[in-house]
């Protein structure tokens, strides 16, 4: 697995700071609340619906986060 594949996404929606992490190779998804608790886990989705899925999160105004950057640096 390598680092590449893996992509976290913030937005804010309805006043509430949501996280997304995708990753490539495995074909999952995990979106996470503002408290960090898991809302949302999907897996066995091939490439194509993943890039799909990050091209909807875009949609809400996410923001792809460098991994190596500060926490919270987006903000």
């Amino acid at each position: 697995m390598s680092k590449n594949s893996i992509n976290i996404w913030m937005w804010i929606q309805d006043g509430k700071i949501i996280k997304a992490i995708t990753n490539m190779d495995e074909g999952s998804l995990k979106i996470y609340d503002e408290h960090d608790c898991l809302i949302m886990k999907r897996t066995g989705l091939n490439k194509l619906e993943v890039k799909e899925i990050e091209n909807n999160i875009i949609k809400y105004g996410a923001k792809k986060i460098n991994t190596t950057a500060e926490p919270f640096r987006f903000l």
